[in-house]
Protein backbone atom coordinates (compact mmCIF):
# COMPACT_ATOMS: atom_id res chain seq x y z
CA UNK A 1 0.00 0.00 0.00
CA UNK A 2 1.47 3.58 -0.77
CA UNK A 3 0.24 6.72 1.49
CA UNK A 4 0.29 9.99 0.62
CA UNK A 5 0.37 12.84 2.63
CA UNK A 6 -0.35 16.78 1.69
CA UNK A 7 0.78 19.86 3.56
CA UNK A 8 0.76 23.20 2.59
CA UNK A 9 -2.76 24.28 2.17
CA UNK A 10 -3.75 27.70 3.95
CA UNK A 11 -5.83 31.11 3.76
CA UNK A 12 -4.16 32.56 1.18
CA UNK A 13 -5.30 36.59 0.03
CA UNK A 14 -6.04 36.85 -3.45
CA UNK A 15 -2.59 37.39 -5.68
CA UNK A 16 -0.71 35.51 -3.28
CA UNK A 17 1.34 32.14 -3.18
CA UNK A 18 1.01 29.07 -2.21
CA UNK A 19 2.94 25.70 -2.64
CA UNK A 20 1.43 22.17 -1.94
CA UNK A 21 3.66 19.17 -1.00
CA UNK A 22 2.80 15.33 -1.02
CA UNK A 23 5.07 12.68 0.27
CA UNK A 24 4.55 8.91 -0.65
CA UNK A 25 5.63 6.34 1.38
CA UNK A 26 4.98 2.91 1.85
CA UNK A 27 5.41 0.07 -1.00
CA UNK A 28 7.07 2.98 -3.24
CA UNK A 29 9.22 0.67 -4.91
CA UNK A 30 7.27 1.06 -8.71
CA UNK A 31 7.08 4.20 -10.16
CA UNK A 32 4.02 6.25 -9.60
CA UNK A 33 2.83 9.01 -11.78
CA UNK A 34 2.04 11.56 -8.95
CA UNK A 35 -0.28 14.89 -9.48
CA UNK A 36 -3.21 17.08 -8.44
CA UNK A 37 -6.74 17.11 -8.39
CA UNK A 38 -8.89 19.84 -6.30
CA UNK A 39 -13.05 19.80 -5.45
CA UNK A 40 -14.81 22.78 -4.56
CA UNK A 41 -18.03 22.52 -2.52
CA UNK A 42 -20.81 21.36 -4.55
CA UNK A 43 -18.77 20.59 -7.69
CA UNK A 44 -16.83 17.38 -9.02
CA UNK A 45 -12.95 16.41 -8.24
CA UNK A 46 -11.25 18.22 -10.95
CA UNK A 47 -7.60 17.30 -12.32
CA UNK A 48 -4.95 19.80 -12.00
CA UNK A 49 -2.27 18.68 -12.73
CA UNK A 50 0.19 15.29 -12.80
CA UNK A 51 3.87 14.88 -14.12
CA UNK A 52 5.25 11.24 -14.69
CA UNK A 53 7.84 9.87 -13.55
CA UNK A 54 10.55 11.18 -16.11
CA UNK A 55 9.17 14.45 -15.15
CA UNK A 56 6.89 15.17 -18.26
CA UNK A 57 4.40 17.16 -17.08
CA UNK A 58 0.14 18.36 -17.87
CA UNK A 59 -2.01 20.22 -16.50
CA UNK A 60 -5.67 20.87 -16.67
CA UNK A 61 -7.68 23.42 -16.70
CA UNK A 62 -6.52 26.63 -18.89
CA UNK A 63 -7.40 28.82 -15.73
CA UNK A 64 -4.13 26.96 -13.90
CA UNK A 65 -1.76 27.05 -17.08
CA UNK A 66 1.12 29.73 -16.63
CA UNK A 67 -0.26 30.31 -12.78
CA UNK A 68 0.51 26.55 -11.28
CA UNK A 69 4.03 24.59 -11.82
CA UNK A 70 4.10 20.95 -10.82
CA UNK A 71 7.47 19.59 -10.23
CA UNK A 72 8.82 16.13 -8.44
CA UNK A 73 11.74 14.99 -6.29
CA UNK A 74 12.35 10.96 -6.95
CA UNK A 75 14.80 10.46 -4.09
CA UNK A 76 11.91 12.04 -1.66
CA UNK A 77 9.23 10.45 -3.28
CA UNK A 78 7.37 13.96 -3.34
CA UNK A 79 5.57 16.25 -5.60
CA UNK A 80 5.01 19.52 -5.03
CA UNK A 81 2.52 22.01 -6.85
CA UNK A 82 3.26 25.76 -6.81
CA UNK A 83 0.87 27.90 -7.13
CA UNK A 84 1.40 31.26 -7.48
CA UNK A 85 -1.49 34.64 -8.51
CA UNK A 86 -4.15 32.70 -6.44
CA UNK A 87 -7.67 33.84 -7.72
CA UNK A 88 -11.07 33.08 -5.06
CA UNK A 89 -11.99 30.51 -7.53
CA UNK A 90 -9.13 28.34 -6.72
CA UNK A 91 -10.90 27.44 -3.46
CA UNK A 92 -10.78 24.20 -2.67
CA UNK A 93 -9.84 20.89 -0.91
CA UNK A 94 -6.11 19.74 -2.85
CA UNK A 95 -6.15 16.28 -3.18
CA UNK A 96 -2.62 14.45 -3.94
CA UNK A 97 -3.09 11.67 -6.10
CA UNK A 98 -0.78 8.91 -7.46
CA UNK A 99 -0.85 6.03 -10.58
CA UNK A 100 1.17 3.54 -11.57
CA UNK A 101 3.71 5.38 -14.27
CA UNK A 102 2.62 2.69 -17.02
CA UNK A 103 -0.52 3.54 -16.93
CA UNK A 104 -0.03 7.28 -17.82
CA UNK A 105 -1.46 10.60 -16.35
CA UNK A 106 -3.68 10.16 -13.88
CA UNK A 107 -6.08 12.46 -15.54
CA UNK A 108 -9.73 10.80 -14.66
CA UNK A 109 -10.57 10.21 -10.50
CA UNK A 110 -11.02 6.74 -11.82
CA UNK A 111 -7.62 5.95 -12.95
CA UNK A 112 -5.79 7.11 -9.34
CA UNK A 113 -4.47 4.49 -7.82
CA UNK A 114 -3.94 5.86 -4.43
CA UNK A 115 -4.78 9.32 -2.92
CA UNK A 116 -4.32 11.56 -0.36
CA UNK A 117 -6.65 12.94 2.55
CA UNK A 118 -6.82 16.55 0.94
CA UNK A 119 -5.34 19.98 2.48
CA UNK A 120 -7.56 22.72 2.12
CA UNK A 121 -6.64 26.22 -0.04
CA UNK A 122 -8.60 29.37 0.62
CA UNK A 123 -7.97 32.35 -1.23
CA UNK A 124 -10.02 35.22 -0.15
CA UNK A 125 -10.78 38.30 -2.22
Amino acid sequence: QVQLVESGGGLVQAGGSLRLSCAASGRTSSNYAMGWFRQAPGKEREFVAATRWSGLSTYGEDSVKGRFTISRDNAKNTVYLQMNSLKPEDTAVYYCAATLDFLGFPRVPGNVNHWGQGTQVTVSS
